[in-house]
């Protein structure tokens, strides 16, 4: 039976994460994200991911100091990073940087430690560039810092604040893993062939690159700006509306209710309401927005998804809008090399068929 591309087709059993998208549910390893992401950290979420279960003290420590030991730059990356053209985006050298890294060492099969070290490394990768870019000095990884703040002070050369810093680590939890999408598919075929974990991540990186798939929040970045204040968020939809413009970050192709990686991050910044302008406006935008969505369009189900509140985010840290890729990948790293784990554990190569209509002459 031919589907093009293979929509509906089951290609993987899988233990790591399952969709519901009519009930808006998402769950990692047996357990609902919307209350599991606003207690967990970074380090936690993704050993869930790679191990099928929580760390005990001991583990959390552990996968703490293998993630902060696994930080740094080979000096082959760093000469690979800094030969590339400048015009060169993040994803590109995010997919280079990260093909310098592949040795014997990363032979077949794949193993966590491998995947901590790819994980641990990436946002190195982004520092690092950003700073050759910004002609500004390279800051070394903060070996006080968890993942996520870790990140942001390498970006901005400064300590985040807590508010930031929990912000970012729930989204990056968040969106670690979303079952059987291209780049998780991509990174299981390649390491379906027997392929190392560099190739099967490149992979994935190439395949998150295109706009389809790991396109960045920027429509809603420009929605947040020229509302710029909670007293204009009524005009400014109700405006959009009327013109027949589309809202950015609310609906979503999967979830046909209410996207739980967007309630799980909503929540967690209402912990932190009043600590930062920038999201406290999205609160207010999100909440205004589907009051009038409920009056101009009834009985359509418009809800906010993951990427509005990840536009808040990047907002408030002013991340450039190159970046939004890049730190997406960063924290879905966790979930391909989970996936990849996963598809070592029971290897098939991947071999569909293709139907041919062309002409027999």
């Amino acid at each position: 039976m031919y589907q093009q591309g293979l929509k509906g087709i089951v290609a993987a059993q899988t233990k790591i994460s399952h969709i519901d998208g009519e009930k808006g549910i998402l769950i990692y390893r047996g357990r609902e994200i919307r209350g599991l992401a606003e207690r967990l950290s970074f380090e936690e979420g993704a050993f869930l991911l790679w191990r099928g279960y929580l760390p005990n003290a001991e583990e959390l420590q552990e996968i703490k100091t293998q993630l902060l030991q696994n930080r740094g730059l080979t000096q082959t990356m760093t000469t690979v990073i800094s030969s590339l053209p400048e015009e060169m985006d993040m994803m590109s050298v995010l997919r280079t940087a990260i093909s310098a890294e592949g040795s014997a060492v990363y032979s077949w099969k794949p193993s966590v430690d491998q995947a901590i070290r790819l994980t641990a490394v990436i946002p190195t990768i982004i520092a690092y560039r950003s700073s050759l870019i910004s002609k500004r000095p390279f800051l070394e990884p903060n070996k006080k810092l968890g993942h996520a703040a870790n990140y942001l002070y390498m970006l901005t050369g400064s300590t985040p604040s807590k508010a930031v810093v929990n912000a970012l680590e729930t989204y990056m939890i968040l969106t670690m893993e979303h079952g059987m999408n291209a780049s998780a598919f991509s990174a299981r075929v390649t390491a379906s062939t027997e392929s190392d974990l560099v190739s099967a991540i490149t992979s994935a990186i190439g395949t998150m690159k295109g706009p389809l798939h790991g396109g960045a929040p920027s429509g809603v970045i420009d929605l947040l700006e020229e509302i710029g204040t909670p007293d204009r968020a009524e005009s400014v939809i109700r405006e959009k509306l009327q013109k027949g413009e589309k809202l950015m970050g609310f609906g979503h192709r999967v979830y046909k209710t209410h996207d739980p990686r967007a309630i799980a991050l909503r929540n967690k910044l209402m912990e932190e309401s009043g600590a930062d302008s920038s999201l406290d406006l999205a609160l207010h935008v999100e909440e205004t927005a589907i009051e009038v969505l409920k009056e101009v369009k009834p009985g359509r189900a418009l809800y906010t998804n993951v990427e509005f509140y990840a536009a808040a985010i990047m907002k408030s840290i002013n991340l450039q809008a190159e970046l939004f890729t890049p730190t997406f990948t960063a924290s879905r790293i966790v979930g391909w090399t989970a996936h990849v784990l996963e598809q070592a554990e029971n290897n098939v190569i991947f071999r569909p068929q293709s139907e041919y209509v062309g002409e027999i002459l």
